[in-house]
């Protein structure tokens, strides 16, 4: 079976072979086994000298102090150790943090996780093009500020910051200036020092490196103090206990490296790929670019289609590797907080795609997708509610009439069970903000239901529940389906939790539809009497 094509790389990269060689010579090597923290024999020395190479290479890399890097398990748990380290160490001064809503949820909910222990925080909306401003951190700092903390490229929109302005700001007010930068390394040029940045978040596997390895930049001139996470065996000068992987550590140096050497080229190339991209969706209509034109990386474009939801374009698209805004892949989830921060209509955000590239990703690969997506998203409009508004303008005053949108579409003649149904009066659900509908018509003899008809526009999952729906009912007595609750579709498909609201909102069509069935019943025994 042939793979898809992997668009996919703002979530993970592939390992680069260089990196997979030299982590092979450190666990397959001369030096043999070693723990870094164990210098009183050759094998723990060489371990050490290893580890503290390539914290070297990085600091170089970085412009920093070699005694400025922590490492970590990755980027999340370098954002904990520094929100919480720092406001830990910091609360005598004051309890105030100030971050932005659509930072990534390592930082979103540490800062959540802070403020249930008293800690106030100001979430900042990001201006319509992703951006937050200077302006906008000044005029909520205080003189109980501890830190800001802001990512430096968005891993949804790939909208980077302006880091030397904000840490300006942030130095001449004597608040802490924390930087999210796991989408950053190898994409744009990093200057912890030169851009006033006092801590800042770094992570392997965004550029071509090995997962579960990340670092922590923590400025040293003036000191920052941050309290440590975890406690143990005193590695890292204290402020992170655990023993060290070399063969990871060795490894991303290693990506780093190769990320910041073909820099300058690459930033280049990935932006030609995005364009390439854009450009080939534009046939289609309705098609937003999501974040700012300039202030951006060129291997992340997120593109929301109109009339289409993300869930349904994704599982349209098996030949492609690509994801959502949102964090959950269900049509009846949250759309996207990145997007809905930035002011997009649940709706829009919902009918996004993110696609993210890498230096391994190829032209013939973007027009593969090209081919690909265009007709899926033309095919998907054909049958969607929703196709046909427009993108901007009155989006609620278009359609606040959704049962008379739901009736336009569904009253038109539709396959069910292998035989058309005309259907100008079924039971109807929806939840816009999701991009979902459901339409469901019962045929019913006596005191059971002989037929059962439904369309369903949205997640997969509302689809699969459609299906096992009807097939549930046909010959089922009333009363029975009367009794039906979204737990039994639920645990005969095995939908994870995120899936549930399709269950519930199938059942709660069912009971509109048993209640038009009932109405029915009673007038034709009037007519008869």
């Amino acid at each position: 079976m042939s793979l898809p094509i992997y668009l996919d790389n703002a979530a993970t990269t592939a390992v680069d072979p260089r990196v997979v060689q030299c982590m092979l010579d450190c666990l397959q090597g001369s030096d043999g086994p070693g723990n870094a923290s164990s210098t009183s024999h050759v094998f723990g020395r060489r371990a050490h000298a290893r580890v503290e190479a390539a914290r070297a290479e990085l600091a170089t890399l970085l412009g920093c102090d070699p005694r400025e890097i922590v490492w970590t398990s990755g980027a999340t748990e370098a954002d904990n150790l520094a929100l919480r380290g720092a406001a830990l160490a910091g609360r005598r001064r004051g309890r105030h943090i100030v971050t932005c809503r659509s930072e990534h949820k390592a930082v979103l909910d540490t800062c959540r996780a802070l403020a249930r222990e008293g800690w106030e925080i100001s979430f900042l909306p990001p201006q319509a093009d992703g951006l937050v401003s200077a302006e906008q951190i000044a005029a909520v700092l205080r003189d109980d500020t501890v830190l800001v903390s802001l990512m430096a490229v968005n891993n949804e929109t790939g909208v980077v910051q302006d880091l030397a302005a904000i840490g300006a700001l942030c130095r001449a007010r004597g608040v802490l200036f924390h930087v999210d930068a796991a989408q950053a390394l190898g994409r744009i040029a990093l200057a912890p020092a030169a851009m006033n940045i006092d801590l800042m978040s770094l992570s392997a596997h965004k550029c071509h490196g090995p997962q579960g390895i990340g670092a922590l930049y923590v400025r040293r001139l003036p000191k920052v103090h941050i309290e440590p996470l975890l406690h143990g065996g005193g590695q890292e000068r204290g402020l992170r206990a655990g023993t060290l992987p070399v063969h990871q550590i060795v490894g991303m140096v290693e990506a780093a490296r190769l990320a910041v050497a073909a820099l300058p080229t690459e930033s280049a190339r990935q932006c030609a790929l995005a364009e390439r991209l854009w450009q080939g969706l534009q046939p289609l209509g309705d098609v937003v670019r999501h974040g700012h034109a300039e202030w951006r990386v060129g291997g992340i474009l997120n593109v929301g289609f109109a009339g289409v939801h993300g869930a349904s374009l994704l599982a349209a698209l098996p030949g492609l590797a690509v994801a959502t805004g949102s964090a959950c892949t269900s049509a009846l989830d949250e759309p996207s907080h990145v997007l809905t921060a930035m002011g997009v209509d649940a709706e829009l955000a919902a009918a996004s795609i993110r696609f993210s590239f890498s230096r391994l990703t190829t032209v013939a690969e973007i027009d593969a997708a090209v081919a690909q997506i265009v007709p899926a998203v033309r095919r998907l409009r054909a049958l969607s509610p929703f196709a046909g508004s427009a993108v901007g303008g009155d989006r609620e005053g278009a359609c606040a009439d959704e049962r008379a949108l739901f009736a336009r579409h569904f009253a038109q003649p539709f396959h069910a069970g292998g035989f058309a149904v005309t259907a100008p009066d079924v039971a109807m659900g929806g939840m816009r903000a999701a991009g979902a509908v459901f339409a469901l018509q019962l045929q019913a003899d006596g005191e059971r239901i002989t037929r059962a008809h439904f369309r369903a526009f949205g997640a997969p999952a509302l689809i699969a529940v459609g299906s096992w729906l009807c097939q549930w009912l046909a010959g089922r007595p009333l009363a029975e389906a009367r009794a039906l609750t979204h737990r039994e579709p639920t645990q005969a498909l095995l939908l994870e939790p995120r899936e549930y609201t399709c269950a519930v909102l199938a059942c709660e069509t069912l009971a509109a539809a048993l209640a038009r069935t009932d109405r029915s019943s009673t007038a034709a025994l009037r007519q008869e009497s």
